[in-house]
Order: structure tokens, then sequence, then C-alpha cells
């Protein structure tokens, strides 16, 4: 294929973003870049001098993502890869002997998608066995380092992509959306402060009928229940059912009550525990 003579810099910045493999020397590493980059919305793929494409492995590896590998566009060269844009960015496993401005991939994705608003950008990728040259790595604005573990910092070719390719993404939510995540409704409104103050009130009177909280003494109990209770946030519906669970323990300790008076003992879970003593087996 050749390269395209003009490709408009007003067009969405997805559309100006170029993921460029450097003669890659395994077909599946391209497809697996491909799968990478429309798995986060890119889809312009830059071949340069791959050293077997097509090939029925990187479809294979794709995944799907075909469309990526039928628009991939070859080329002999890097120059003729990164021909037209504004910001390149190389990716650098290693330091060099002459530092150059170098960038992390959160950073780096924030500066591609910032940058592919007005003009072309790629983002270059060397080959799997020793990256770009220096002569290549001179061509970028910047390079690119994924701070891997240092005892195993060899990463796969399309797994590299799909870091960066993910960070760009991220970008372009926080820009676009304010959040890196999909807005969602909830299905209940929260609960409101005084309904919240209701259900102290009512917690609270349950925790002292069941002998848990002593109203004269009660410490911090209550205090870190609000504290937990106001950290979760509850919705209407939430708080509903947690109201109608300590009317039940209610229920249950006040028709208890009448039962043990019944049978002549005080009323009371102190009672009914040494009510439950006295019906154990002798040898328990």
């Amino acid at each position: 294929m050749s390269v395209p003579s003009s490709e408009s810099s007003s067009a969405q910045p997805f559309a100006n973003i170029r993921i460029v493999l450097v003669n890659t020397s395994h077909p599946g590493n391209i497809g697996g870049t491909a799968r990478a980059m429309k798995n986060m919305g890119l889809s312009r793929l830059y071949l340069v001098s791959p050293q077997d494409f097509p090939s029925d492995k990187a479809v294979w590896r794709s995944a799907g993502a075909t469309d990526v590998l039928d628009n991939a566009v070859v080329v002999e060269t890097l120059d003729e890869a990164i021909a037209g844009c504004g910001l390149v960015v190389g990716t650098s496993a290693r330091e060099r002997r002459i530092p150059w401005p170098l960038l992390d991939p959160r950073k780096c994705g924030e500066s591609v998608w910032a940058e592919a608003a007005n003009h072309e950008v790629a983002v270059v990728f060397g080959r799997e066995d020793r990256g770009l040259t220096n002569e290549e790595l001179y061509k970028c604005n910047y390079h690119v380092h994924i701070p891997a573990n240092p005892d195993y910092s060899s990463l796969n070719l399309a797994t590299a992509v799909q870091v960066i390719c993910y960070e760009i993404r991220m970008a372009y939510l926080l820009a676009a959306e304010g959040n890196t995540l999909p807005q969602f409704q909830w299905d209940m409104p929260p609960a409101e402060p005084n309904a919240m103050e209701m259900y102290y009130g009512h917690l609270e009177q349950t925790l002292v009928e069941l002998d848990f909280l002593d109203r004269d003494n009660p410490k911090q109990t209550m205090t870190r229940l609000r504290r937990l209770y106001n950290r979760i946030r509850m919705d209407q519906m939430e708080l509903n059912i947690l109201r109608g669970v300590l009317t039940a323990m209610q229920n249950y300790i006040h028709y208890s009550g009448k039962v043990m008076r019944k049978i002549g003992k005080a009323p009371g879970l102190e009672s009914m525990r040494e009510l439950t003593k006295d019906d154990k087996p002798a040898d328990q």
C-alpha cells in the first residue's frame, strides 16, 4: 500500500493517531497489535518493512480486528510512516547515552490525545528483539518507557502496544467525559438525611432492646456505625430494607417476651439464655 498523500488534521483525534511497528518479525505480533488497537478505539496501523505480512497468523491473532489489518499502511522506511506528524513518540526499553525527553505511559497517553486534536501523532514501536535503533529514536520528539518489573522487564510487542493504547483511551475518557468509567443511573435515589437520622434512632433502640448496647454507656458504638453507613451512602430502598430488618428483630423480642412472661420468666435475652441452658442435656 502507499502512504495517503494527505489526511485532515481536523478529524476526530482517534483518526489522527498512528501506531507504527518497525521491522516486525512475527506476524502474530502484528495481529495482536491490531486487536489491542481496536480494543481501545484506534484503527491506523503503519508497518515499516514487516518481515511477514500479509499473513494468516496475523489474521488469527487479531481475533476479529481484521479491518485494522486490511487498512494497515505498509512502507519501507520510518520516515514514510511518520511523515506529516506533529508529534512522534518512540518506545524505549533502556536509557540512552544521550538523554532524550522521557515520558511514562500515563503522560504519553495524555500528550498523544491532547496533540491529536490538532495534528497527526505517531507512536513508534521497535523490533521484538532489540527495539528501535538510536537513529530511529533520534527521529522522535519524546521517548516513552513502560516501568515494568526490573527483574523481568521484557514485554511482548503487542502487550506494550496495549499498555500505550490503554493510556491513550484513558486520556480520551477523562477529556471527553470527565471520567474513566461509563456514567450510569442508580436505580433508586439516595436516602435523605432525615430518613437516616430516623434509622439511627431505630437502630440504637433495637440494639438496646437486644442488650447489645448500654444506653447509659454507649461508648463509640453509634458513632462508628454512623461512620459505616455514611461511608456506604445507602439508597432509599436499602434503607427501607434495613428498617424492616430492625422491625422484625423488635417484633421477635416483643413476642418472645410475652412467651417468657406466660411461663413465669422475666422477659429479656438473659432469661432466654438461662432457659436454654436449663433445657440442655445433663452431659453437656
